[in-house]
């Protein structure tokens, strides 16, 4: 009854199920051929790319973990283009790198910055690779709200909040912080602070000392992060490739692996199409333009 009524609405339906389909199973094949073909055979270097803000930590992890495991992957390169980020992001994937680096060595490169988060995760790693003008450093937390209080009160605005503790609020743009609540955030931001300066002694193999010195949040180019002992040598990101093969015993001149991204592009682009033309039938169909003038109500009685 459905076909007979609607047959441009239940053909498109059978076309779209046949094309996902489809596309599913290619995807698929093609995702695990080539994965497979990349990891398993040869000696290769596995490059992991993080860009932008550190926000989450998910597919630094996972890629981490399968160049980790892969038997054809004899070395990673993680290579950083960041300014920072997230703090629980940048120490997950901290942790995660010193946990790979245990089988595999790890080497960072610093593309244009590197700092802050950037850094952080960089100081995980057995070596670090920067260009001479990078932008590195910026050792420090921060945290930074704008109070829009005054501003209310000349336009007559009077927020009114309700809490179920006196901390619950904290921060808040709308009225002038306590001390009580500044030692409160000051306390947190010292903690994190002292966290990332351990981490980095730790990872760099330095004293605690060198390092708070120049913890004060200050940026520095690659060269002079070098002076202090925060990166290894200058250079590019085939420098680090070269290295890291080096490293992980590879002989000749070292081939690359990048992991695909995770999404289905054949999938994802059928069902956009599938979605659009779903969407331009509906449309249609709303304005009689379909079955000679027929609108569809499925109130209407037969």
């Amino acid at each position: 009854m459905f076909s007979r009524r609607h047959p441009y609405l239940f053909f498109l339906l059978v076309f779209a199920g046949i094309i996902a389909g489809a596309s599913v199973v290619i995807s698929v094949i093609s995702f695990v051929s080539r994965d497979k073909g990349d990891l398993a055979f040869g000696e290769k270097v596995g490059v992991i790319r993080v860009e932008g803000p550190i926000l989450e930590s998910e597919p630094i992890l996972d890629s981490l973990q399968k160049f980790g495991r892969a038997d054809g992957i004899k070395a990673i390169v993680v290579r950083i283009d960041s300014p920072g980020g997230a703090v629980g992001a940048s120490q997950e994937i901290y942790r995660q790198i010193r946990k790979t680096a245990e089988n595999k060595p790890v080497i960072a490169s610093m593309g244009n910055i590197a700092a802050s988060g950037g850094y952080y995760i960089a100081s995980a790693t057995d070596g670090i690779i920067a260009a001479p003008g990078t932008v590195t450093g910026s050792i420090g937390v921060i945290m930074e709200y704008t109070n829009f209080r005054k501003l209310l009160e000349k336009i007559g605005v009077y927020p009114v909040v309700i809490t179920s503790g006196k901390y619950k609020d904290m921060g808040s743009p709308l009225r002038k912080m306590t001390e009580d609540e500044r030692r409160l955030l000051q306390n947190f931001v010292d903690t994190v602070h002292r966290q990332f300066i351990e981490d980095v002694a730790k990872g760099r193999k330095m004293k605690i000392k060198p390092v708070e010195e120049i913890a004060d949040g200050r940026i520095m180019s690659g060269q002079t992060a070098k002076e202090h002992g925060l990166v290894d040598r200058m250079g590019n990101l085939t420098d680090a490739v070269n290295w890291a093969a080096d490293k992980g015993g590879i002989r000749g001149e070292p081939k690359t692996v990048y992991l695909p991204k995770e999404k289905l592009p054949l999938v994802d682009y059928f069902m956009d199409r599938t979605s659009s033309e779903l969407q331009k039938w509906l449309g249609r169909a709303r304005t009689g333009e379909l079955s000679g003038g027929y609108i569809y109500d499925p109130g209407a009685r037969r």
